[in-house]
């Protein structure tokens, strides 16, 4: 069983629902048939009811209620639901102080991206996927302004999966955070990425995170400020008091490879077993796994969204139906947590 299928079934067995706002999108169409086939969640499709079954139709898709395969998905309007005022008042509450008027927060909320948003935000399905066909910084900013940030954190961030399938003679599953999503991190928003990573692997893998703070440095054999922010990023981690395993700076070979860490770090209990990569910035986290993809030809799922409050999850726009569907996969384990 490959890492997908596993997610799969932990998923089915969990249960759950997920919006799907881009429902004029026949990828989307796509991917809520094959959900729905699967039997992976109740799906959500947001848009104009007597189009979105026609667009359907023309897929081959009945989604009108009369075939029972499709008997969990529905589709809202939000421009006629009734949740319409209840997602107007909290929208304005939430942004009056920037300016917006009631009437500009309904026009606001009637907007698939936000609606969605405040669909997840008030609870009423688990997660939002989102990207086939708007910008990440469209889907990002309905998530920020309605689901918000995680308690705690300031920071939302992103991290991939990657399988890498001989590593050491065995097939291993690392996190790399953050490789697409904040440029040069402070030392706090390095804090706050690594601990979104460490809750990602929790929901998503399901095993305990190991998670080692990247540098060019290990434990000190370096000084530059380059290095000091990721030891004070540590710093704040050890203030934090997260409960999970931690430990840096190091240098990646330190990190992953048992008889280098027994060298260079033999103190640390992370050192040489980690599996949840941190990267100093946005540069070596983008090159690093698109490497790692490439030369030693791993899968790499994600980019993964995280740090809010409940899980959105962003698209490329070049995405197929089959993207869509894997994505959800993460959302829905992601908010079973």
């Amino acid at each position: 069983m490959n890492i997908l299928d596993n997610f799969k079934n932990r998923a089915k067995e969990a249960g759950g629902s997920i919006v799907l706002p881009e429902a004029f999108d026949a990828r989307t169409l796509k991917a809520a048939a094959q959900i729905a086939k699967e039997g992976l969640a109740e799906v959500i499709l947001l848009g104009e009811e007597s189009q979105v079954i026609a667009d359907a139709k023309a897929l081959g898709y009945d989604f009108s209620g009369s075939d029972a395969s499709f008997s969990c998905i529905k589709i809202i309007n939000p421009a006629s639901a009734q949740e319409l005022p209840r997602f107007a008042e909290f929208f304005y509450n939430k942004r009056k102080d920037k300016g917006i008027s009631l009437e500009e927060a309904l026009i606001a909320v009637q907007q698939p991206l936000f609606f969605g948003a405040c669909m997840v935000k008030h609870g009423l399905v688990g997660g939002m996927v989102a990207g086939a066909a708007n910008t990440t910084a469209d889907v990002l900013r309905a998530a920020l302004q309605v689901v918000g940030v995680m308690p705690g954190l300031k920071t939302v961030s992103s991290t991939f999966i990657m399988v890498v399938p001989d590593f050491l003679g065995e097939e291993k599953v690392f996190l790399f955070a953050d490789c697409a999503v904040v440029p040069n991190p402070t030392a706090e928003q390095l804090a706050d990425i690594t601990t979104s990573t460490a809750l990602t692997r929790r929901a998503i893998i399901g095993d305990e995170p190991y998670v080692a703070l990247l540098s060019f440095s290990t434990m000190g054999s370096a000084e530059h400020e380059l290095v000091e922010k990721v030891q004070n990023a540590k710093k704040i981690l050890d203030e934090r008091k997260v409960d999970f395993a931690y430990d840096g700076e190091m240098q990646l070979d330190a990190a992953i490879i048992p008889s280098i860490a027994s060298s260079k770090a033999p103190k640390s209990s992370v050192a040489g077993k980690a599996n949840t990569l941190i990267f100093p910035d946005l540069q070596a986290g983008n090159i690093g796994y698109k490497l790692v993809q490439r030369m030693a030809k791993a899968e790499a799922i994600g980019p993964i969204i995280q740090g809010l409050a409940s899980p959105v999850c962003d698209l490329s726009r070049g995405c197929s139906a089959e993207d869509i569907v894997n994505t959800a996969v993460l959302v829905l384990l992601m908010a079973k947590k």
